[in-house]
């Protein structure tokens, strides 16, 4: 095995990737969580987290000229302040996508790339290129850690993705792998991420946080400023750190496992891709409950049953989806008492309709308004823990008044789409969008030949409303 240090490993990876490296379904995942993302500031544009955000960074720049857009709205400001705002209103959207049920690689590697791609006019492969590679290595660093790391009250999602964000950026600056080595050492410096916020009644600024620190540190970094070699895995590194120790021991897992293998974050790099893991959240809820819609509502149609007829459901899920965040510090646990934003709301809304809508937002109180009937349907969920279920894979079954009992088990895949599959299902969105239908299937259109582009201008543009459309707030 290699003596080399992760953080060596996976500069070089980094600094040596190209295009021409990366295979057709990589390419493809990366043109989707685009659009993702990109839709997902469509809908979160007017959400108070960001125009919270705007006002932060209009406080702090004033008298700046900016030269880097905040997306949707169109207006200018310094790199440091558009990837803000951008990661804030990615976030406040809802359209995420997720990785390891807490991580949403989207909300930091998307706006940091995005702001690097329109300082250096890169060119459309430019920009995959580095998006790719910032997911490969957030996610690869956070894969077997993130319930331990949520244990020991960590959020894995704002702590790991500085370093996606930081990722992109260094790849899409052209930085040498010396550089790129420095940036993800000062990453560990500068990642931060905690549960308490949240828990006590707060709103932790997460990926935006991430994102202004990954800045920080590809600064550093650019200016050569040296980072150390051994700040993963070292006996003070950042896994002892946050995991608790340097020998992969887990207290919590997805799987049952016990242990993590740390040469596996840097093993088969290039050939074995898990940012093909990532899912796409289809529904602006919390990862746990999408797949609750599409596989409780492909029940209802393959076996014809009808709301009358649903006598009682049940719902057997990873026991971690059930005390979210964090199975040491949960704030939410989704097994007990039915309501909106639980599985039970969302299975019973698949019941009645058949399906969700992409446009609705629970927590922005935005969309349709709820099914009659909703409330007691829900009464009629039960959501049981398991240790043996996998993550995102939800075992449905429904009994009907006449004793028959219907399952359908997921296989936790339901959402990993081709772009063309997410643009479908995404469509919706152009009704209600700023930008218009028309705008929104040509912003669709130059995702998809994004490969094509000299740069990312048009790309930026189209996402941005026109002038009688856009908000001063």
């Amino acid at each position: 095995m290699s003596t080399e240090s992760i953080n060596r490993r996976l500069s070089r990876w980094v600094a040596g990737l190209a295009y021409s490296d990366i295979p057709p379904e990589v390419l493809d995942r990366a043109r989707g969580v685009m659009l993702q993302g990109l839709s997902s500031c469509l809908l979160g544009h007017e959400f108070p987290e960001t125009k919270q955000a705007i006002r932060l960074v209009e406080d702090e720049e004033q008298g700046i000229a900016g030269t880097t857009t905040a997306l949707v709205k169109g207006r200018r400001f310094t790199r440091v302040g558009a990837a803000f705002i951008n990661a804030e209103m990615m976030f406040a959207g809802g359209k995420w996508d997720t990785f390891r049920m807490v991580c949403h690689p989207s909300c930091a590697v998307l706006p940091a790339a995005l702001m690097a791609a329109e300082v250096t006019r890169c060119s459309g492969r430019e920009f995959l290129t580095g998006v790719v590679a910032g997911y490969e290595v957030m996610e690869r660093l956070a894969a077997d850690f993130v319930p331990t790391i949520l244990a020991r009250g960590f959020h894995s999602g704002a702590l790991f993705s500085i370093f996606g964000a930081a990722t992109a950026v260094a790849k899409i600056m052209r930085l040498t792998e010396d550089q790129v080595h420095g940036t993800l050492a000062q990453c560990v410096n500068l990642a931060a991420g905690n549960l308490e916020g949240g828990r006590s009644g707060g709103r932790s600024v997460r990926e935006g946080a991430a994102v202004r620190n990954a800045l920080l540190a590809v600064g550093l970094a650019r200016q050569g400023i040296p980072g150390g070699d051994t700040v993963f895995e070292g006996e003070a590194g950042f896994y002892f750190a946050y995991a608790g120790n340097r020998e992969g021991h887990l207290t919590h897992s997805f799987t049952g496992a016990r242990t993590a293998d740390f040469a596996a974050i840097t093993g088969k790099l290039g050939e074995q891709w898990v940012f093909l893991e990532t899912l796409y959240r289809i529904y602006s809820t919390a990862g746990y409950n999408i797949a609750h819609v599409d596989v409780t509502a492909a029940l209802c149609k393959r076996d014809n049953i009808q709301p009358e007829q649903v006598e009682r459901v049940e719902c057997l899920v990873n026991w971690l989806e059930s005390q979210y965040p964090s199975p040491a510090f949960p704030s939410r646990r989704t097994d007990i008492v039915p309501g909106p934003e639980q599985p039970h709301y969302y299975a019973a809304y698949a019941i009645l309709t058949g399906g969700f809508p992409v446009t609705k937002n629970v927590v922005q109180k935005v969309g349709e308004a709820d099914p009659a009937g909703i409330g007691e349907m829900m009464q009629r969920v039960r959501v049981i823990p398991s240790h043996t279920q996998s993550l995102f894979a939800p075992r449905v079954t429904i009994h009907t008044r006449d004793g028959v009992a219907h399952a359908w088990q997921a296989t936790g895949q339901e959402f990993v789409l081709t772009f063309d599959q997410l643009a479908q299902r995404l469509s919706p969105i152009g009704a209600v969008a700023a930008i218009g239908q028309k705008q929104y299937a040509d912003l669709i259109a130059e995702c998809r030949q994004i490969e094509q582009a000299k740069d990312l201008g048009r790309l930026i543009a189209l996402t941005c409303a026109p002038l009688s459309c856009r908000s001063q707030s």
